[in-house]
């Protein structure tokens, strides 16, 4: 006898093709459980990455800001003396000086501000420092600091340091020189 399918030679799903879904919806429910607590395991990771990080980098944009806002100064010649009104305190910018080149270091006040790990070059000239590696405050000198008695080791590594801070604040002041 020819199949011309109209019969059926099988069992007959008397459900109407239920069963294999019937048995799928367990599984099915227990998966979406499942992706909504890796959902809220993400987003709880998230919200603490974002209270960890995320004000600190608002608060390190409010400063680069705040740096920014400040006027652009005009190339002048410092003394010692005057160098050290740009402090932070005493005046909102940071200046300091590297091989007598002075620099506005302001927007990186967390680094070179008064509780910055470089706070103490902040409003001085810093060369001696520098070439040291010293982070002594005995180590600089409150007057004119001609770098005479450094070796040519010390002397190139004020060089690398002066260069170092052209590169890193493009927002410095002309030569200025401590008369």
């Amino acid at each position: 006898m020819a199949d011309d399918g109209d019969s059926s030679s099988g069992p007959v799903d008397a459900s109407g093709g239920q069963g294999a879904a019937d048995e799928s919806d367990g599984f099915g429910l227990g998966a979406m459980l499942l992706n909504i607590g890796i959902l809220v395991v993400v987003a709880a990771a998230c919200v603490a990455a974002y209270r960890r990080w995320g004000r600190r980098l608002v608060a390190n944009a409010a400063q680069g800001d705040q740096a920014s806002a400040l006027p652009k100064m005009r190339r002048r010649d410092f003394t010692l003396e005057q160098l050290r009104e740009y402090d932070g305190l005493q005046s909102p910018r940071i200046l300091m000086a590297v091989n007598m080149k002075v620099f506005d270091v302001t927007s990186g006040k967390k680094f070179y501000g008064k509780d910055g790990p470089y706070g103490i070059f902040a409003a001085r000239d810093a060369s001696r420092g520098l070439a040291t590696f010293c982070l002594e405050k005995d180590a600089l000198r409150d007057e004119y600091d001609d770098l005479s008695d450094l070796s040519a080791v010390q002397m190139e590594s004020v060089r690398e340091w002066e260069m170092q801070f052209m590169a890193d604040h493009p927002c410095q002041l002309e030569v200025s020189s401590f008369p």
